[in-house]
């Protein structure tokens, strides 16, 4: 099993910038694709960003593209989202997401492991 535990949100000024960190719990986390998702208050969680678990595919929303980038350390169980040029319309809690495939997107509408979530405020 593997237990995804986000850290790094925050508070941040409109054009500011964060990086996410994902840590996984479970050595299988090498061959297991990852995503990003978010919540906003009052509304559903929606998809964020994604990743094979080779770092070949990316995949973002089109609210993330050019802004954001996801990576992965498989040496080190751990994902990161790296987002830049911040708007208050990215406020939300961000969360780690684990697939039990490798690659595609196809898992993205139901993951199979979830982190807490990581609060992240961009103020105007």
């Amino acid at each position: 099993q593997v237990q995804p535990v986000e850290s790094g949100g925050g508070l941040v000024q409109t054009g500011g910038s964060l990086r996410l960190s994902c840590a996984a719990s479970s050595r299988t986390f090498s061959t297991h694709a990852v995503g990003w998702f978010r919540q906003a208050p009052g509304k559903e969680r929606e998809f964020v960003a994604g990743l094979d678990w080779r770092s070949i595919s990316k995949y973002y929303a089109d609210s993330a593209k050019g802004r954001f980038t996801i990576s992965r350390d498989n040496a080190n169980n751990r994902a990161y989202l790296q987002m830049n040029s911040l708007k208050p319309e990215d406020t939300a809690i961000y969360y780690c997401a684990v697939s039990s495939v490798a690659y595609g997107s196809s898992w993205f509408s139901a993951p199979d492991y979830w982190g807490q979530g990581t609060q992240v405020t961009v103020s105007s």
